[in-house]
C-alpha cells in the first residue's frame, strides 16, 4: 500500500513540496492514504503529474522531459522508492492517465495506428479443469485462510522462524559474552592491556585464544606461575649485578698441615719427666716460668728461691722446639678462625639485586651455601679441636682424626651464583620480550578459564546444531517455494494455452454496451500473419461494420476508460491485488455517461474488493459528487490538489467540499448552525456575517424546485412571492426575512449597513423560521436535510 508521496521535487508543478508539513488531520497528526483514495483538484493542479510517478512504479521509468525530477514514495512494509530505485518493489501496479492512453491506444493519436492487443482466459474445459486441479494443489494465500502449498509455506515459515529464533538467540548471546569479555570497559580484555597486553583486542582475538587454548598440547600457566608472570610485569631494568669473590678455602691443605702438627714429636731429652707425663702441670709450670723469668728470684706459689740450675732444668724443657711448635699450632689456629669468620659473610648474596623470576633459584642456592658452609664450619671447628688439644698437650704426638673435605661446594655455589648473575644480566636486554611473553601467557590463562567457566565447547556445538536445523527448515521452506513457484508457472502455462485476445475485446465491448448503451461502437481482436508468418493480434475499433474514423473525444474517452477497466481482467492482473490509479476518467463526457463511469467503477471494482488500494482522481464536481457515495467510507480518504501561482501542494480535503454532497446541503448546514448556536464567539461567527448570501441563494434554490412556474406572469419579484407562497401568505414573516436576506447579501444601496454591527437574534429568529417552516410544509425533506449535515433526527 501507498502511503504518501514523502517529497517531490522539480516535477512540473511539485517543487520542493513535502508530504508531512502539508497533509495533516484537524489534531495535526499527518495523515496517509488509505485503501481507496478520492482526489480533487482543478484542471492544471498537477493531478496528472502525480498518477505519473504511479505509472512510472509500474513501467519503471519516468519521463526524460523533467529535468531531474527527485521523489520519494513510501509504501508499507517496504523502502522508501526513489526516482533512481522504480523496480525496487513487488507492487502490481495499474495506472488509467493520458500516458496510459497513448502507450495502448495510439489510435487516437494516429488514425493508422491500431490497439494493443490484450488477453483474457478463454474457455476449455479441459484446461479449465487441470487448471482448477493445479489451483487446488496451489491453494490459497489468503493471510489466515492459508490452504494447500500455502498452508505448508505457512507452517515451514513458522517453524523455520522458531529455529531460526533459537539459532540467532543462543549465538547472540554466545557473541555478546564474547563480546563482553573482548571489549567491555572496563572490564574487558582490551582494557587491561597492561596486564593482558593488546590495545586492539576484539571478539575476532578472543575467537583465535579460546581456538589456542582449546588445543590438547595448550597448558596453562599455574597459580603460582600465574602470581610469578604478574609480579615480572612490575619488573624494571635492574643495573647489572656485580661478581661475588670465590670463597679461598682448601680444607685439603688445612686438613694436611694440622695433621703435621698434631702428631709431630719432640726430642725427650733434658725434658722433666713429670712434667711430660702430666700436660696440666706442664702448662702451669710454663705459665709460671713466664711470669718468673728474669722478674722474680723466688717462686711466688712456695716463696722458695729458684736456682740457677733449676733455670736451666726449665729452660731445657721449654726449649726452642716446643716454643716453635706452639707458635705454629697458634699460627694454624688463627688460620682456622679466619676461614670461619670469612665463611660467615660469605657468599652475601642479595635477592633484591635480581629478578623476581631468578629469585625461587636463589632461594635455592642460599639455602645450599648455608648448609654447605655449616659442615665447612663444623670440619674446621674439628681441626681446632685437634690442633688445641695438641697445644695443651705440646709434648705429647696425637693421633689425627680425618675430617671430610666439603670445599668443593663452596666452589659450586660460587659457579651456580655467576651462572644466575650472567642469566640475570643478560635478562635486563630482553625484559621487554619477557615481560610481553607473560602478558600472553596472562592473557591465555585468563581465556582459558573464560572459556571453562561459560563452557564454550558445549555451547559452540549446540549452536552449530542449532544453526544446522535452522539452515535446514529454511531449505524446506525454500523448496515449498519453489514448489509454489513451480505450481504457479505450470498454472501460467495452462492458461496460456487458453489465452484469447478476442475475449479481451468482447470485455471492452460487454462494458461500452452494458455501461454506457454503445452498441454501434466495438472492439474487435483481428488476426494477421507478422513478418516471420506467425500469428498476430491487434485490436480495431468498429462502427457500423467498418473500422471507425474521426471519433469524439466523448467516444476516445469512453472506449480507453473501458478499455483500462477490461485490461484489469488480463492474465497479468487479475487476481493479483494490483494498486489502481484512475486520473480523471470522465473528460469530455455528459452528466449521464459521468455517472455511468461511477457505476462502472463502484461494481467492477470497490464492490469486487479485488485490489489492494485504489487512487481516483477527478476534477469534475458532478463525478466528486458520485465518488462520495462509495462504500466504505472507514477505508477512504478523500485529498485535494491546489495549485498556488506556479506551484502545487496535496492537502486532506476541506470538511465543506468532503462532507457536503451537494451546496445545497451546505446551506441548509449553515442556516442550521446560525439557529442553534447559543453563543456567539470566533468558532461561528462566519455563519452570522454570511448568513444573508447563504439564506437568499438557498431559499431560491428550495423555492424554484418547489414552485419551478412562473408566478403571476411575473419574472420580477417572483423570488418575492414565491417566498410569500411557501410562508404561507405569512406577510410579516415573509418582509422580515425578505429585508434580512436582501439588507444582509446587498450593501449597495445600503452602505451604511455595512458600517455597524450586525443584528444577531433578528438573524437567529429569521433562521429558525425558514427551519419550521420547511418542517412544517414538508417533514420528510426537513428529517432528510438533517441526516444530510449529520444531525439525528428525533422521531416523537
Amino acid at each position: 500500500m501507498i502511503l504518501k508521496f514523502k517529497s517531490i521535487k522539480n516535477l512540473a508543478v511539485f517543487q520542493n513540496y513535502v508530504w508531512d508539513s502539508s497533509v495533516r488531520n484537524e489534531g495535526g497528526n499527518i495523515a496517509t492514504f488509505k485503501d481507496i483514495n478520492i482526489i480533487y483538484g482543478r484542471n492544471y493542479s498537477g493531478k496528472t503529474t502525480i498518477s505519473r510517478i504511479v505509472r512510472a512504479l509500474e513501467t519503471g521509468k519516468i519521463s526524460n522531459k523533467y529535468e531531474n525530477p527527485e521523489f520519494e514514495v513510501s509504501i508499507r512494509d517496504t523502502a522508501d522508492i526513489t526516482q533512481a530505485s522504480l523496480t525496487a518493489h513487488s507492487k502490481k501496479v495499474r495506472v488509467f492517465n493520458e500516458d496510459f492512453v497513448r502507450d495502448n491506444l495510439r489510435f487516437i493519436a494516429n488514425p493508422d495506428e491500431s490497439i494493443n492487443p490484450f488477453a483474457i482466459l478463454g474457455g476449455n474445459a479441459t484446461i479449465e479443469s487441470e487448471i482448477s486441479a493445479l489451483k487446488d494443489e496451489l491453494g490459497t494465500s489468503t493471510e489466515g485462510a492459508e490452504t494447500g502449498f500455502y498452508l505448508e509455506l505457512k507452517n515451514a515459515k513458522a517453524i523455520e522462524q522458531t529455529s531460526s529464533q533459537a539459532y540467532n538467540g543462543a549465538n547472540q548471546t554466545l557473541t555478546q559474552q564474547l563480546s563482553n569479555k573482548a571489549t567491555h570497559n572496563p572490564d574487558g580484555i582490551k582494557y587491561k592491556s597492561e596486564i593482558f597486553g593488546d590495545q586492539n583486542y576484539n571478539i575476532r582475538s578472543l575467537k583465535a585464544d579460546i581456538d589456542s587454548v582449546l588445543k590438547t598440547s595448550f597448558s596453562p600457566l599455574t597459580d603460582p606461575e600465574k602470581t610469578e608472570a604478574l609480579s615480572l610485569l612490575k619488573e624494571m631494568v635492574n643495573e647489572d649485578v656485580r661478581s661475588i669473590p670465590k670463597a679461598s678455602i682448601n680444607l685439603k691443605e688445612l686438613s694436611e698441615k694440622v695433621k703435621l702438627l698434631v702428631t709431630k714429636p719432640i726430642s725427650s731429652s733434658d725434658k722433666i719427666e713429670q712434667l711430660v707425663r702430666d700436660s696440666i702441670l706442664n702448662r702451669w709450670v710454663k705459665e709460671g716460668r713466664q711470669l718468673h723469668k728474669d722478674k722474680l728470684n723466688n717462686c711466688s706459689f712456695c716463696g722458695s728461691n729458684i736456682t740457677a740450675a733449676r733455670w736451666k732444668e726449665l729452660d731445657c724443657h721449654f726449649d726452642e722446639e716446643s716454643e716453635k711448635l706452639e707458635s705454629e699450632i697458634d699460627d694454624l689456629i688463627n688460620h682456622i678462625e679466619q676461614h670461619v669468620e670469612d665463611l660467615n659473610t660469605w657468599p652475601n648474596i642479595r635477592k633484591s639485586a635480581f629478578y623476581i623470576k631468578y629469585h625461587k633459584d636463589l632461594e635455592r642456592l642460599i639455602a645450599f651455601s648455608q648448609y654447605s658452609i655449616e659442615i665447612i664450619k663444623l670440619e674446621l671447628n674439628k681441626l681446632k679441636g685437634q690442633l688445641q688439644t695438641r697445644k695443651d698437650d705440646l709434648l705429647n704426638p696425637k693421633a689425627y682424626s680425618q675430617i671430610l673435605d666439603y670445599s668443593k661446594r663452596l666452589n659450586w655455589s660460587w659457579a651456580i651464583f655467576e651462572n644466575l648473575r650472567l642469566k640475570a644480566n643478560d635478562f635486563s636486554s630482553s625484559l621487554g620480550t619477557e615481560q610481553s611473553n607473560a602478558k600472553k601467557l596472562l592473557r591465555l590463562r585468563e581465556v582459558s578459564d573464560f572459556a571453562n567457566t561459560i563452557q564454550y565447547s558445549s555451547e559452540v556445538s549446540k549452536i552449530n546444531n542449532l544453526k544446522s536445523i535452522a539452515e535446514t527448515k529454511a531449505q524446506e521452506r525454500t523448496e515449498i517455494v519453489e514448489k509454489i513457484q513451480a505450481q504457479t508457472e505450470r498454472i501460467e502455462e495452462k492458461e496460456r494455452l487458453m489465452n484469447d485476445e478476442e475475449k479481451g475485446a468482447l470485455k471492452v465491448n460487454e462494458y461500452l454496451n452494458n455501461f454506457f448503451g454503445h452498441d454501434f461502437l466495438t472492439l474487435q481482436a483481428l488476426e494477421e500473419p507478422d513478418q516471420f508468418g506467425d500469428k498476430k493480434i491487434r485490436f480495431e475499433i468498429i462502427r457500423s461494420g467498418k473500422r471507425a474514423h474521426h471519433l469524439s473525444e466523448g467516444e476516445c474517452s469512453l472506449i480507453s476508460f473501458c478499455y483500462f477497466m477490461a485490461k484489469l481482467e488480463d492474465i497479468e492482473t487479475k487476481g493479483g491485488k494490483p494498486i489502481i490509479w484512475i486520473d480523471d476518467p470522465i473528460s469530455s463526457l455528459d452528466s449521464n455517461h459521468i455517472f455511468f463511469v461511477y457505476s462502472l467503477i463502484n461494481s467492477e471494482i470497490i464492490a469486487k474488493d479485488d485490489f489492494e488500494q485504489i487512487f481516483i482522481s477527478t476534477h469534475n464536481l458532478d463525478f466528486l459528487k458520485y465518488l462520495k457515495r462509495l462504500p466504505n467510507s472507514n477505508r477512504t480518504e478523500s485529498f485535494i490538489v491546489l495549485r498556488d501561482g506556479s506551484t502545487s501542494k496535496i492537502r486532506l480535503m476541506p470538511k465543506y467540499l468532503k462532507d457536503y454532497v451537494t451546496e445545497f446541503n451546505f446551506l441548509f448546514h449553515q442556516i442550521y448552525l446560525c439557529a442553534n448556536a447559543d453563543i456567539t464567539d470566533d468558532t461561528n461567527f462566519s455563519a452570522y456575517y454570511n448568513f444573508g448570501n447563504n439564506a437568499r441563494k438557498f431559499l431560491e434554490a428550495l423555492l424554484f424546485y418547489k414552485y419551478p412556474s412562473r408566478i403571476d406572469n411575473q419574472t420580477r419579484n417572483a423570488n418575492s412571492k414565491r417566498l410569500l407562497k411557501y410562508f404561507g401568505y405569512n406577510n410579516q414573516a415573509t418582509v422580515l426575512t425578505d429585508r434580512v436576506n436582501n439588507e444582509l447579501s446587498h450593501l449597495e444601496e445600503i452602505f451604511d449597513r455595512g458600517m455597524n454591527p450586525i443584528d444577531i437574534p433578528e438573524m437567529k429568529k429569521v433562521a429558525q423560521f425558514i427551519l419550521d417552516k420547511i418542517n412544517e410544509n414538508d417533514c420528510d425533506q426537513y428529517e432528510a436535510l438533517l441526516e444530510s449535515i449529520g444531525v439525528e433526527v428525533i422521531v416523537e
